[in-house]
């Protein structure tokens, strides 16, 4: 396909649908564009020196401008003609950055800057540390489907799904970069197909789980309780500041730095996890609430998972530390508080309003979040101290 190339007609042109297709230009001898099934667009031109036909890559658009890429191409077309082309610098066609050079360089540069889980990400993404050494353009599809059924083979489907999708998002950016033509991963569909979860804990489950966060003690217990009593996120909760704080009022502010849908979100604190908190010591010098080094949030909530497992019957569901959430949420339904309200609490996109009225909510359900946040604090000590106070009445009899 040949036509007179300008920046509306790249912009236009739709990703392949099953291989990728070339469009050349019709002002400049030999320069082309390829167009991949992402939808990346990368600059070529075709030369011959020394009479052998050789395509040079220029560099991606729209980090190589239209106009930039007929320049070097016109400038590669007379180096070939004066007998200097070997000499003329050019762009490889190939990476020579491996999987493991790479990762580093994603996680940096696009990850940190554009996402909040970028941690995950990179923890994900050494699932393929197998691959590490390879270039990143010799890497195929089967590489990765192996990668992916190990995975499975090992019992955590879902993982997988994760992996596919962290791998699928580091290839693309090195198509948007030029790195690799294309994706190897492009038509790789996730391995799995996952259910919603529904999973709510039973009283018995919290009660256990409220137990065991006395056993645990700081950091890990009080952050157990904040979890169940909050029905806030595991990491708005484990990366919580005393900068956020305003124990005299009862107040939690989460920046919109800190939240899943970047936005300025408050939590107005039961009696019950103010007394949490003002019970805490604090490290000298540090803003975080829960730590063991001064220096970062906590960590380790797999093998912190493994210790109340432990302390759970045998045949316990499968729960996960979102399942809190979810559980706090229920409560509160249970208890009658109305679904926006549950949604105003939990910060939730369908109980966020945009523009204005965003920040005329934030305050609109204030108090109606505190009542709701009270009533089910108070729900979780009456489920907890239930328990307890049965046994004693039964020693008494």
């Amino acid at each position: 396909m040949k036509q007179m190339l300008t920046t509306k007609s790249l912009d236009a042109m739709p990703p392949a649908t099953t291989k990728r297709y070339e469009v050349r230009d019709q002002k400049v001898n030999g320069l082309h564009v390829r167009v991949s099934t992402t939808g990346a667009k990368v600059f070529y031109t075709m030369v011959r020196p020394n009479g052998s036909r050789r395509r040079v890559k220029i560099g991606p658009y729209p980090v190589v401008s239209l106009a930039d890429a007929r320049r070097r191409a016109m400038v590669i077309a007379r180096d070939v003609e004066l007998g200097e082309f070997d000499t003329a610098p050019e762009v490889s066609e190939v990476s020579t950055d491996t999987l493991g050079a790479m990762i580093p360089k994603f996680i940096e540069l696009h990850a940190k800057p554009n996402t909040k889980d970028w941690k995950r990400t990179e923890s994900v993404l050494h699932k393929f540390d197998g691959l590490k050494d390879r270039p990143i353009d010799q890497i195929k599809r089967q590489d990765v489907s192996k990668v992916l059924d190990g995975i499975i083979a090992n019992g955590t489907p879902t993982r997988a799904n994760r992996a596919l999708s962290a791998i699928k998002k580091l290839m693309n950016w090195c198509v948007m970069r030029g790195d690799i033509e294309t994706s190897p991963v492009a038509l790789l569909r996730p391995p799995t197909r996952e259910i919603p979860r529904d999973r709510v804990l039973s009283d018995d489950e919290i009660r256990t789980i409220w137990q065991q966060s006395d056993a645990e003690g700081y950091p890990f217990g009080p952050f157990l309780k904040l979890l169940m009593m909050t029905g806030q996120r595991r990491a708005e909760v484990s990366d919580m500041r005393w900068s956020e704080l305003n124990l005299d009022e009862g107040i939690w502010e989460l920046p919109a730095s800190r939240v899943k849908n970047a936005r300025l979100h408050i939590v107005p604190l039961p009696p019950q996890a103010v007394a949490v908190l003002r019970s805490l010591h604090r490290f000298l010098d540090s803003d975080f609430v829960f730590t063991t080094t001064g220096r970062s949030a906590i960590s380790g909530f797999g093998r912190l998972k493994e210790r109340i497992e432990a302390t759970l019957p045998e045949n316990t569901p499968d729960w996960r530390f979102h399942d809190f959430r979810r559980t706090a949420s229920t409560g509160m339904a249970k208890i009658g508080v109305t679904p926006h309200v549950i949604d105003a609490v939990t910060n939730h996109k369908s109980g966020v309003v945009s523009g204005v009225g965003a920040t005329y909510n934030r305050y609109t359900y204030f108090n109606e979040k505190r009542e709701a946040l009270e009533l089910w604090a108070n729900e979780l000590t009456k489920i907890t101290t239930e328990r307890s106070e049965t046994s004693a009445g039964r020693k008494s009899e």
